[in-house]
């Protein structure tokens, strides 16, 4: 089921909700966002351990590898277009490639990162009142010489659209309008000191369930939500199922949309549905395979509440 559009949504907000914190809306985001497109001939990337490296040697689980690195279908343009406003980003240098170049990765490489950041920003550039916060959460195979590749790169592409990270905690859109700031970076690496538009990592906590079973992923969500206010940050709920090796191997060609997502999304939805945004409440809620229900929409109809 592909999502409404909602291309404009911050845009369209009621000014009572476009004056609170950007910390208090409820955010629609993806998981591992930029696995729409992941290169199945590839080596097996360096975020892997070394048995799953082994593994790909057979033919038929490096064949079948690319059913589980995807969790979104949808290109970052849909899913900007579909509502979506949070991404979770993963990069990584390719070991046996001489030069800098970046890619991302979720054990098979991606896309080149400044190919995915530009369309990112075509997309802002259309679209001036939307805000994007990009969350660099996991680096592999990258030196220092990497980062500051990376980090100009961002520079490069997004100019005069980065965010400081001295704004205040309790920003606006209403803020971010004025200083035609549309571009968070969360950047989980300690060259953000160095940088004013890097925001640190821990003003972005996204607590994991590590669990395969629904009823401990919404137990764990209900759990780190009452913990939210010890943080004081931004806060993403992450509404995913995580594989055991044992889910894997038995259902290597089923893949993980079909083996824990489509069953169990509804029901996962379902939870979305109950929460209330606010400082006690949801902030940024991620999934996997967001066209699957109508996920974006569902997080931003939240917003309502606050009315």
């Amino acid at each position: 089921m592909a999502g409404k559009c909602n291309q404009d949504w911050m845009g369209f907000l009621p000014t009572a909700l476009s004056a609170l914190p950007l910390t208090n809306l409820a955010i629609p985001g993806s998981h591992n966002s930029f696995s729409y497109r992941v290169d199945e001939k590839s080596p097996v990337g360096p975020d892997q351990a070394a048995f799953i490296k082994l593994l790909a040697k057979i033919p038929l689980v490096k064949r079948s590898l690319k059913k589980w690195a995807v969790t979104q279908n949808l290109t970052f343009k849909e899913q900007l277009e579909s509502g979506i406003r949070y991404f979770d980003l993963r990069v990584s240098s390719k070991p046996e490639e001489a030069g800098k170049e970046i890619y991302f990765i979720h054990c098979l490489y991606g896309i080149k990162v400044w190919v995915g950041l530009k369309k990112i920003n075509q997309f802002l550039t259309q679209h001036s009142k939307e805000v994007v916060l990009l969350d660099f959460n996991h680096f592999y195979a990258m030196d220092i010489e990497h980062h500051l590749y990376l980090v100009n790169m961002i520079q490069e592409v997004f100019g005069s659209k980065l965010c400081p990270a001295d704004c205040d905690k309790d920003m606006t859109l209403q803020y971010l309008w004025g200083k035609k700031y549309q571009v968070l970076i969360f950047y989980h690496y300690n060259l953000w000191n160095e940088y004013l538009f890097l925001w640190p990592g821990n003003k972005m906590p996204a607590p994991w369930a590590n669990t395969p079973k629904v009823h401990k992923l919404i137990q764990f969500l209900e759990k780190t939500l009452t913990e939210r206010s010890k943080h004081g940050t931004f806060h993403v709920s992450q509404a995913i199922l995580t594989p055991r090796t044992m889910t894997i191997l038995p259902r290597l060609k089923s893949g993980l949309k079909n083996t824990l997502v489509r069953r169990n999304l509804p029901r996962i939805l379902k939870w979305v549905e109950m929460q209330k945004p606010g400082v006690m409440g949801v902030n940024i809620i991620t999934s996997d395979f967001v066209e699957l229900v109508d996920f974006a929409e569902t997080v931003i109809r939240l917003n309502n509440l606050l009315l």
